[in-house]
């Protein structure tokens, strides 16, 4: 893999790169791509000094975000589609999930020195505000990732989809949406059923997606499945642990049942790509054993609970991110 050329002022634009984030963060913070108007009126909206919010949003002004003319302010159409709260495909929830991460990630030295976290875990401990960054975040993610993952995943013939770990269940919605002969089930903790409920509700697929709480951790996990899909839940956990959920996943299904993995996948060097590598050190920061793994090690985890037959499917995923499917041989 490529590793970049740098120079001294890639290194320093990198190092203050977290400028532009925490700019874009405010801007979200405050619902500003939602509103037009000048700095004045903008800064009593929200309840902002004029002259910090003249600040923001001639910074926003510059990433390409706002577009200025004369005094007044308004979101670019590329914004405004994707960081406007009334739009459809508003990513706001998961930048919020990234700026509650970042001042965990100001201590990483530390978590490097000890080895251990040093915040809580966000899937089971976080407060309302940062759940639902994270919950919504993660229907934000996978409503962009879906369109490409769906129609590379041959489901016909299967009846009953295990999505465990579902979060908001999107991927059990959009895999219904494409095989109306499959029901499905999305497994995840207590906390995440209200979530799940209004975004399977809000898609009408209430009579063929349910929502069953339990931890799959610990907790047994439903029976009479013939597909299972468990999108981003490995790297949260140790190797020991992500045999046992997949053996407690491969438990649900039925003998020749579909069994997929989505993970941001680490080349077996396991020095890239980029996203996956950074994305180790994030599980590192908040999870005892978490971290990303390689196609090697994801292999041979499925392997070892009676998956067979392991491919990675040809999708062109972003941030590194594969499939891996597999047939359950029981």
């Amino acid at each position: 893999m490529d590793k970049p050329t740098w120079t001294p002022a890639e290194l320093l634009k990198l190092s203050g790169g977290y400028w532009s984030a925490c700019a874009l963060h405010a801007g979200v913070k405050l619902d500003l791509f939602s509103h037009a108007g000048t700095g004045s009126e903008l800064a009593q909206a929200t309840g902002s000094d004029q002259r910090g919010m003249e600040m923001l949003l001639n910074a926003l002004t510059a990433l390409g975000l706002m577009a200025k003319e004369g005094d007044r302010y308004a979101a670019t159409p590329f914004a405004a589609e994707f960081l406007s709260r009334s739009s459809p495909r508003y990513l706001g929830y998961i930048i919020m999930h990234h700026h509650h991460l970042m001042a965990g990630w100001a201590h990483l030295d530390e978590a490097v020195r000890s080895g251990a976290p040093i915040r809580h875990r966000v899937s089971h401990d976080a407060g309302e505000s940062e759940r639902e960054s994270f919950e919504m975040g993660m229907f934000n993610l996978a409503m962009l990732n879906a369109p490409k993952v769906v129609p590379g995943v041959e489901l016909q013939g299967r009846r009953r989809l295990l999505d465990l770990g579902g979060g908001p269940g999107t991927y059990a919605i959009q895999f219904c949406l494409a095989n109306p002969q499959l029901t499905a089930t999305v497994y995840d903790l207590p906390t995440t059923r209200p979530f799940a409920e209004k975004t399977i509700a809000s898609f009408g697929l209430s009579d063929r997606i349910t929502f069953h709480a339990g931890d799959f951790n610990s907790d047994d996990v439903p029976g009479g499945f013939d597909v299972a899909w468990l999108s981003h839940i490995l790297h949260g956990e140790g190797p020991d642990e992500c045999v046992a959920t997949l053996r407690r996943a491969a438990a649900a299904l039925e003998p020749g049942s579909l069994l997929m993995v989505q993970e941001f996948i680490l080349d077996d060097t396991m020095d890239g790509p980029l996203f996956p590598a950074l994305f180790s050190l994030n599980m590192l920061l908040g999870t005892p054993q978490g971290r990303s793994y390689s196609q090697q090690q994801l292999t041979g985890m499925m392997t070892a609970v009676g998956v067979g037959s392991i491919r990675r499917l040809d999708l062109n995923l972003p941030n590194g991110a594969g499939v891996l499917a597999g047939i359950v041989e029981k």
